[in-house]
């Protein structure tokens, strides 16, 4: 792998982490509107489609995509991702885009605390030890013996433990299934559940936030091309720290288009996050003997 590739990737991925960044941004303020289950309903009626035209162009087309070792676990997978969105786009509309996503950055320690059990690999002491500082960064940021602790909090907890999952099951089923089979399940999966319960709350939008809808949706499979071109210059353990980025833009939107605040527990909680996070990241690739 290229060094040149390897910088190209990395300002790809930050560059992605924005795209997802403003997809959030727009997610709240719909959500704010609308049921979060219709937002996300129709996120996936366009990234079904996107999926589709992925699987159809790829070797073998679709029907080569969706031929699956662990077929019922990429099931799972595709409803899981598609039921964690949602509750992170709950988690927005009631803690802002600031304290979500500070949580939300813990996900990379709950994948290394939970690749034991579901992978079967081995943890050392100072990826437990980066684990425990990164929870208790979560604490700071939640303060829960501030007397104003709210369960809303947990809102986000929720979402990264879920989307931690579903990266160790990725994980999993990426032994013997390849990326196209788990894109293509992940995107058929999630519109089947989406639909069943976002068609429920159709109601019709006003035309600007039609418009603030199909931009959510391009924004989205955008996203998403994006993330695939980057793993395909670089390894995901040399661009994955840079995910982080989506902390920082995400954070900035909700100060500058939502008014939110940034208190100094968020700060110190999520630099302990991050800085854990980062170290994590940096411990598994060493114990796979890359630089």
């Amino acid at each position: 792998m290229s060094a040149e590739k390897t910088k190209r990737a990395i300002l790809l991925m930050i560059f992605t982490t924005f795209i997802f960044a403003s997809q959030d941004a727009l997610s709240r303020h719909l959500a704010e509107h609308y049921d979060v289950t219709l937002i996300v309903m129709l996120r996936y009626w366009f990234f079904s489609l996107f999926v589709l035209t992925m699987a159809a162009r790829s070797k073998g087309g679709i029907r080569a995509a969706a031929k699956a070792h662990f077929p019922k676990l990429q099931i799972f997978r595709g409803v899981l991702l598609s039921l964690e969105i949602i509750v992170m786009v709950i988690g927005f509309v009631y803690l802002g885009l600031v304290e979500a996503h500070a949580v939300f950055a813990c996900y990379p320690l709950i994948i290394a605390a939970l690749s034991g059990p579901v992978l079967g690999e081995s943890v050392g002491w100072r990826r437990w030890c980066a684990i425990a500082v990164g929870f208790v960064g979560i604490l700071i940021v939640l303060k829960p013996s501030a007397g104003v602790f709210s369960p809303y909090a947990l809102i986000s907890l929720l979402a990264a433990t879920m989307f931690a999952l579903y990266g160790l099951l990725t994980r999993y089923v990426g032994r013997k299934d390849n990326a196209a089979t788990s894109f293509f399940w992940t995107g058929m999966s999630g519109v089947v559940v989406t639909t069943s319960v976002g068609i429920w709350a159709w109601e019709p939008m006003t035309l600007p936030d039609y418009g603030w809808m199909a931009l959510l949706c391009i924004l989205g499979a955008t996203g998403h091309y994006l993330l695939i071109r980057v793993y395909e210059l670089a390894e995901a353990n040399a661009v994955q720290p840079f995910a982080y980025f989506q902390l920082v833009f995400a954070s900035t939107m909700g100060v500058v288009l939502f008014g939110e605040t940034i208190r100094a527990n968020v700060i110190i909680g999520a630099s302990l996050i991050v800085g854990a996070g980062l170290f994590t990241l940096w411990r598994e690739r060493r114990a796979e003997g890359k630089p």
